[in-house]
């Protein structure tokens, strides 16, 4: 397991380390490959924070929690993530190849529907100034798309772009705003 503690507005101290290490034991056990966790820990004025993102087995699962105490944040952000990666598991001992294919059929046939209110939006008197653009690198494993969807539900996030293990294609795969998820695959 692949550990990276980094502290905010703090320094994280020898027996913080061995807390966070201790309590991310738990959820070593449910991988059988490495793993890279990342945790950042904020101190803001009486506000303790922890972060933690966890990469293993081409599941991302990410979780913050806050308390008035670092160990207790601590504590809850694992507990979270640890409920989160059980949910995975779960889904995926219960998941059957036919709804795949049935959803995939679903996501296709169904086009999304155009908004209707930036169609109708007036111009800005103000001219725009261009957006700045964040360069983000995206860790592009193969993964099928029921796995994706399960990181997805997981994640909380809108989108997820992903390389589809069946056409090594690059993938977007996006909440609808009927709860459904939208799979979107590039036809060249």
């Amino acid at each position: 397991m692949n550990i990276e503690i980094t502290g905010r507005h703090m320094e994280v101290t020898d027996s913080m380390k061995q807390h966070v290490e201790k309590t991310l034991e738990k959820v070593r056990g449910h991988f059988d490959k490495p793993m890279n966790v990342e945790v950042v820990l904020t101190i803001e004025k009486h506000r303790h924070v922890a972060d933690i993102t966890l990469n293993a087995n081409g599941v991302r699962v990410h979780a913050e929690e806050e308390s008035p105490d670092m160990y207790t944040s601590v504590d809850a952000a694992v507990e979270k993530i640890d409920r989160q990666v059980r949910k995975i598991k779960d889904r995926r001992k219960k998941f059957k190849p036919e709804k795949l294919a049935d959803a995939e059929a679903a996501a296709v046939s169904t086009p999304p529907e155009e908004d209707e209110a930036v169609s109708t939006m007036a111009e800005p008197e103000e001219p725009l100034l261009a957006p700045k653009i964040v360069p983000e690198e995206l860790d592009m494993k193969p993964m099928d798309v029921e796995d994706a969807a399960l990181q997805l539900e997981v994640s909380g996030q809108p989108f997820l772009a992903f390389r589809n293990a069946r056409t090594q294609e690059v993938n977007v795969l996006y909440v609808r705003e009927d709860g459904a998820f939208g799979h979107i695959e590039p036809q060249f």
